[in-house]
């Protein structure tokens, strides 16, 4: 059987629907806290980036797990290396790209984020069911293959930060991002990154929806300029890969995610911040 090509990496709830029940693609739910328990799309199994899909030996909240356990858990949920993927997330566009940006950084390339989410596949009258398929599901063959540079730890963002051909990118709020809001996670310093830009993910969506491939460019020229390479920060990891997916869709090729995040950076440490 020949894989399901997808049109991109992002597809509407028109292209799943037609596709549901194919055999070579896997629906998976990766919502995350308080959304979490949502009625799941039919067929659809968890990908759970509260639990066993993130490394909980890292005191860093959602951080990427190793090759092994990465591989592991996937197959558990019936991907393989033929598989098709498409994830999505009962927010819209929130937790569903983390974990598009995962499969990308271990090799796998066809999986795609479904746009607007569970809100626009219920909106549409779309099926639903009250369990999750996740523990009939049968074990697929996927095999990691770790892409180095997709996933950056604190030294290449400050390397990045000191590099004019490189833009930092934060998707906080501007609040988090000017210090002048809360951190929601004790301890934290507040303010950003020397030299950072702005960009709080939920600018690139309207309705709940990416913008267009036109407008996505705009919004990211106008910041970053003529720079091609591009590191995305948030929080804790996760809306940083909604920026990733957003400069997908806009054309830019060379990019990564700070795996670390504020949750790492904003420790009392001697990595910079200003307000």
């Amino acid at each position: 059987m020949s894989p399901l090509p997808l049109p991109g990496p992002l597809v509407d709830v028109h292209w799943l629907a037609e596709h549901l029940g194919h055999p070579g693609l896997v629906v998976l739910d990766a919502s995350v806290g308080d959304h979490r328990g949502e009625p799941p799309i039919t067929g659809a199994r968890v990908f759970d980036l509260d639990g066993a899909l993130s490394d909980h030996a890292d005191p860093r909240p959602h951080t990427m797990p190793d090759a092994a356990q990465f591989t592991a858990e996937v197959r558990a949920l019936g991907v393989g290396d033929r598989s098709t993927v498409v994830v999505y997330d009962a927010a819209g566009i929130y937790s569903s790209a983390r974990a598009w940006w995962m499969f990308r950084a271990m090799g796998f390339d066809r999986v795609a984020v479904l746009d607007g989410g569970l809100p626009a596949w219920t909106a549409a009258g779309l099926p639903q069911e009250t369990t999750s398929a996740s523990a009939t599901a049968t074990v697929g063959d996927f095999t990691a293959a770790p892409r180095p540079g997709l996933i950056v730890d604190s030294a290449a963002v400050l390397a990045a930060l000191a590099d004019g051909s490189s833009a930092v990118l934060d998707a906080r709020t501007r609040g988090r991002f000017a210090g002048t809001a809360p951190e929601p996670r004790p301890g934290l310093r507040g303010g950003h990154m020397p030299g950072a830009f702005n960009l709080p993910f939920g600018e690139l969506q309207t309705a709940g929806r990416m913008q267009d491939a036109a407008e996505l460019r705009s919004r990211f020229a106008e910041l970053v300029g003529e720079r091609e390479r591009l590191v995305f920060s948030c929080g804790s990891g996760v809306t940083a890969c909604v920026l990733a997916l957003g400069a997908e869709l806009a054309g830019y090729r060379d990019l990564a995610v700070y795996d670390g995040s504020w949750s790492e950076w904003g420790q009392p440490s001697d990595l910079p911040v200003t307000i």
